[in-house]
C-alpha cells in the first residue's frame, strides 16, 4: 500500500506562494490519482485540488482556481501543489491522499470514499 509523507509547508505572507510536495513510498504513483485536501481550525476537510494518474484531468475548487496549480513527477513519485498569491484564508493544514486512478466524478464537491493512504499532513500559515 502507497505511504504519502506531505512536505513544503511553511509561514508565509498574503500574495506569497508555497510548493507543496506529496511523496509516496511502498507503490509507485502511476496507477493512482492524488489529491489534496485542506482542514482549517474549526472547519471541515475540503478538497483543494486532484490530478488524475494519467494526468488528463485534473481538478480545483473555486476559491484556489486560478492560483493554484497541481502537477506530478512519476519518476520522483511526487505530487506538487503550487500556491500562488497566498490569501490568510488559505490557512490549514494540507494533506494529500491516493485514490485508485480517478479523482472521481465530482471532485471536489463530491470526494470519493477511494481516497486513502492518508499522509500526516503540512501546515501552511498565510499571515502578515
Amino acid at each position: 500500500q502507497v505511504q504519502l509523507v506531505e512536505s513544503g509547508g511553511g509561514l508565509v505572507q498574503p500574495g506569497g506562494s508555497l510548493r507543496l510536495s506529496c511523496v509516496a513510498a511502498g507503490d509507485t504513483l502511476d496507477y493512482y490519482a492524488i489529491g489534496w485536501f485542506r482542514q482549517a481550525p474549526g472547519k471541515e476537510r475540503e478538497g483543494v485540488s486532484c490530478i488524475s494518474s494519467s494526468e488528463s484531468s485534473t481538478y480545483f475548487a473555486d476559491s484556489v482556481r486560478g492560483r493554484f496549480t497541481i502537477s506530478r513527477d512519476n519518476a520522483k513519485n511526487t505530487v506538487y501543489l503550487q500556491m500562488n498569491s497566498l490569501k490568510p484564508e488559505d490557512t490549514a493544514v494540507y494533506v494529500c491522499a491516493a485514490a485508485q486512478l480517478w479523482c472521481g466524478l465530482d471532485f471536489p464537491a463530491k470526494i470519493s470514499p477511494d481516497f486513502g493512504s492518508w499522509g500526516q499532513g503540512t501546515q501552511v500559515t498565510v499571515s502578515s
